[in-house]
């Protein structure tokens, strides 16, 4: 679930990405160790690289001082989703329908805690995937993780 921090960084955020050709997978605002982070995970058809990255965080950077809404000092990262991201949020499971992934489930189903298949739809926090029998539902509160099936 996304903070209002969150949603207004992604409402910030999104004309500069569709300008740019990118597409907002994620913003996580988050407190660690060192202090906040606001980090926007941005992706495209055949992914991201540094250059994009770079281009998307000197244009956002502007627009979030000018809109000062977040009251404590941050880092700002750009970034792509990454190999091994995890699906979790509702945005992140459209964007990438049609696409291979991997589940893990915490409880085995007819034998069966890991496999492979097309991500068809997500509903109702329930990923639609298709494997070679069947098309599952898997509420995401029962996978240990879903995510973006790559092969090196």
């Amino acid at each position: 679930m996304a903070n209002k921090t969150e949603i207004q960084a992604l409402a910030a955020g999104e004309s500069i990405a569709a300008a740019q050709g990118v597409y907002i997978v994620d913003v996580d605002y988050s407190k660690s160790a060192d202090g906040y982070s606001l980090c926007y995970y941005i992706d495209k058809e055949g992914g991201i690289g540094i250059d994009e990255c770079e281009k998307f965080s000197k244009a956002i950077e502007t627009v979030l001082d000018e809109m000062d809404f977040i009251e404590t000092n941050y880092t700002l990262e750009v970034s792509s989703p990454g190999a091994d991201r995890q699906l979790k949020k509702e945005r992140e499971f459209l964007y990438y329908v049609g696409r291979e992934v991997d589940v893990k489930l915490y409880k085995a189903e007819n034998g069966v805690k890991e496999f492979s298949g097309t991500l068809k739809d997500f509903r109702d926090g329930s990923a639609f995937i298709e494997t070679e029998n069947e098309t599952k539902e898997i509420p995401v509160k029962q996978a240990a993780y879903i995510r973006l099936r790559f092969e090196f």
